[in-house]
């Protein structure tokens, strides 16, 4: 470590620096989107639940901007069934992702500790 100068020790510390900051905001929002996105399947598999315990009879209907159309129960529910296994699919790459990001930074924090803990006393 003492063959480097000390300006080149910096950069290399800031660089770590860097990389630990903009891996924790990046799994902050990928948290955040996960949860999001969970609520999401939450609402629509509570939606699906409550569909297939009314009757074949009962009319659907699905907003459309300002207004609201009927739509046969196949559809729907095939809609909603689409709409649940994409939020599914999300929430599987955002943890993905969160995994990833929670291993770059404790990577980063391991090497800003190891610099730290070898770094020759004063």
């Amino acid at each position: 470590m003492s063959t480097l100068s000390d300006e080149t020790l910096r950069k290399i510390l800031l660089q770590i620096q860097q990389t630990a900051v903009q891996s924790q905001r990046a799994l902050n929002v990928s948290r955040q989107q996960m949860s999001a996105k969970e609520r999401e399947r939450r609402i629509l598999q509570l939606t699906i639940d409550e569909i297939s315990q009314m009757d074949n009879e009962v009319n659907l209907y699905k907003g459309i901007g300002k207004m609201f159309m009927m739509v046969p129960r196949p559809e729907m529910e095939k809609d909603l069934k689409t709409q649940e296994k994409e939020l599914s699919d999300d929430i599987n790459n955002l943890t993905k992702k969160a995994k990833y990001l929670e291993k770059q930074f404790n990577d980063a924090q391991t090497q800003l500790r190891d610099i730290f803990h070898h770094a020759p006393k004063q």
